[in-house]
Parts: C-alpha cells; structure tokens; sequence
C-alpha cells in the first residue's frame, strides 16, 4: 500500500475548518479523541515502520437521531487513494454473527426477558502491533500528532468477525468454569454487541445475569445497559450498570426501549411497532423509498407490505417513464389506499408467545379490495438448538 499521509493532510485541513465554524462539534470531537488515547485504544506512532504498511485513515463527526447531543468519530476504512483502500487489503471476513431473527425469536420464547450490551465491543479486542501503523489518522491537540489505533475499527471489512471471535472464544477457554446456560447465552443469544435472552421464571434470570457478567469481564468485555420486564432482575443488577431507563426502578411509566431495532414496551411486555408516514412524491423512487424505510424484521406487517411491493414491482415491469415520474392515475389510486391503510398499522404485539395457541391477525388481501382473515397458529414448544 503506498503512503496516503499527503491526501490525509488535506482532508484534515477541511476538517479543521470546519469544526472551527462550530466549537460546541470541536468539543465533542476533541474529547472523543481523548477518550480514544486516553484509554489506550489509540497511542503514539512509531517513528519508524514498514513503509508497506502505512497508511491513515480519514475521520468524521456521525451523529445518532436516537441520540441528540451525542457524537460519535468514525473512522473510515473504504477510502481510497490511488484505487486502493484499507478494505481492499483485507481478507474476507467470516460471517460468525447470529442471525438477526433466530436471536429476536428466542427472545421471544418465554415470559421473563432481559437485554444487555457490551460497552465499547470492539475496542477491547487489540490489534497486533505489526498491523497497527495500518491505522494511522491525523489529529491536532496542541500542534500536529500521528497516532495509530491499537484496537479493532467499526467499518473495517474482518474486524466485526475478530470481535464476535474473541467473544465466542471467551465462552469456550471457560468452558469447565461455567455453566452450560451461560455458555449457550454467549454463543446463541449474542447478536454482535447485544444480548438479548428470555427465560420461564425470574429466578432463572438473577443467577445467570450475574454468571454471564463474570464470564465475559474475565477477556475485558463489560456487561452493561441491563435492562429487564423483571423488576427482581433489575434489581439485582448493580445500578451502575442498568439501563438509565431503569436506574430508578420505576416501572409505572412507559418505558420504551429498542430490541435490535425493534420497539419494546418494557412495562406492558409488547413489541411496539409504528411507521410514520414520510411525505414522498408518487413516483417509483417515492415509493421505493417509504417501502425501505419500513423496518420489520418479524414480519409483523409483512402481508400489509407486500402490496406495496407488488405495486412497485408491476410499475418496474411496465417501465411506464423514469424513477421520478409521477405514476399513472390507477396506480395512484392503489398507492392512495396503502397509505391510508398505514396509520391503522402501528400496533402492539405480545413479545411472549410461550402460552399462545392461535393468534387471529387481520390483513388487508391486496390494496383495492377488503381485508381478509389470516390464521396464524402457534403451538407452545421450545426453539430447537
């Protein structure tokens, strides 16, 4: 890889410029940073290193829309200079992460539920020191610095697989020292950096919170965020490490947490599911974009979403003008009717399903005509292994 230092010199300049315009983003910025060399997870380059494994990594500001006020530096590993970036040298990573839905469906399984995360997942797993001047990035405190990251990146192409290796390895080298259950939660019920699990009684939570806790600080990955429909659970979380929904016990008003995406009304134990309607133009990329805006990893519109997609499909197949044409007047009138039908869709649905016999669900058939009745039944057995 050649040496990009001159192309990143540039992109700091502009960066500087324009966190120079807003000092409240320069704060936070500069304190990120700190927070990085600080704990270790980035420290001073060496002065001298394998030419062929130089190379700095361009930084922005990324902003949550969860989270106002919070801003997070990203390091970008998919730049390029001169055809080639960081990525392009890498090899290909091994998918080892759970898959999305089995882990939402076991959450499922039973009436006591709770979540976790761990903090800051990929900074406790530390990168060779042969490899880390791979990781350089520019930065001013007081004058020019060179440092280097000394820890796996968020956005490199293998480092989410070292992550979810080094956590899965953590479960197997402790093996004879716990339980089978915890050993299961971290290979089974680990979706990245979020652990989400259920169990048949509150007891069964308490003592396995406290295991996989222990398990997991003993390779630096730190349980915290808790969060629980129990409040006996919660309560023997040390309040440090709870959720700041629950710091207080107070169960009485709507809490209103994310499960993986997915809404979760903690007190009343039911996925919450909304979809705001966005005022897009009726065209073919309008309507793309209201239809990929809907996140529904359970399918719990899946029937009402469909038609939606038909509609796109058979405007696709016409190929009546461009994206950004207005459809014909009967296709309008079948995109009128789904967008009517959507408000009636933010619904509720029970997380537990342990005790459900036949769940009766009412779905509009297509877009033009009445609804039909769909029978979903579900017989109470556990999720095979």
């Amino acid at each position: 890889m050649d040496n990009n230092r001159s192309v990143e010199e540039h992109r700091l300049q502009l960066l500087r410029c324009r966190l120079s315009k807003d000092p409240e983003l320069w704060l936070k910025y500069k304190n990120y940073i700190n927070y990085l060399l600080e704990k270790g997870y980035a420290t001073k380059a060496q002065t001298v290193e394998l030419q062929s494994k130089t190379w700095y990594l361009p930084h922005h500001a990324v902003h949550h829309p969860a989270k106002p006020g919070k801003v997070r530096v990203v390091f970008d590993c998919s730049a390029k200079y001169r055809d080639k970036s960081l990525n392009d040298q890498l090899l290909q990573r091994l998918d080892l992460t759970n898959c999305l839905v089995g882990v939402l469906t076991r959450f499922q399984q039973d009436p006591v539920a709770f979540m976790s995360d761990v903090e800051a997942m990929f900074h406790q797993v530390r990168v060779s020191p042969e490899d880390r001047s791979a990781l350089r990035f520019l930065w001013w405190p007081d004058g020019n610095m060179d440092p280097m990251m000394s820890v796996h990146l968020f956005g490199a192409e293998f480092f989410p697989s070292c992550a979810n290796f080094a956590l899965k390895k953590t479960a197997a080298a402790n093996r004879d020292q716990f339980s089978h259950e915890a050993i299961k939660t971290v290979e089974r019920n680990f979706y990245v950096d979020d652990c989400l699990k259920s169990v048949k009684r509150e007891q069964d939570a308490i003592h396995p919170a406290s295991k996989l806790s222990q398990l997991l600080i003993k390779r630096g990955f730190w349980l915290t965020k808790w969060l629980s429909n129990s409040r006996k659970t919660i309560e023997s979380i040390p309040e440090s490490d709870r959720a700041a929904s629950v710091k207080g016990l107070d169960f009485d008003h709507t809490l209103l947490e994310r499960a993986l995406g997915v809404q979760w009304n903690v007190a009343s134990d039911v996925f919450s599911f909304k979809i705001a309607t966005k005022d897009k133009p009726p065209t073919r990329r309008g309507i793309l974009s209201m239809i990929s805006s809907i996140y529904d990893p359970l399918g719990f519109v899946a029937p009402f979403h469909l038609c939606a997609k038909v509609l796109l499909q058979d405007l696709c197949r016409r190929q009546l003008g461009g994206w950004d044409n207005k459809i014909l007047e009967e296709d309008l009138r079948r995109w009128g009717i789904w967008l009517k039908e959507l408000p009636k869709w933010s619904n509720s649905r029970s997380r537990d399903v342990s005790s459900l016999q036949t769940l009766v669900l009412l779905y509009p058939a297509n877009c033009t005509t009445s609804q039909m009745l769909l029978r979903l039944h579900m017989v109470p057995s556990p999720i095979s292994d």
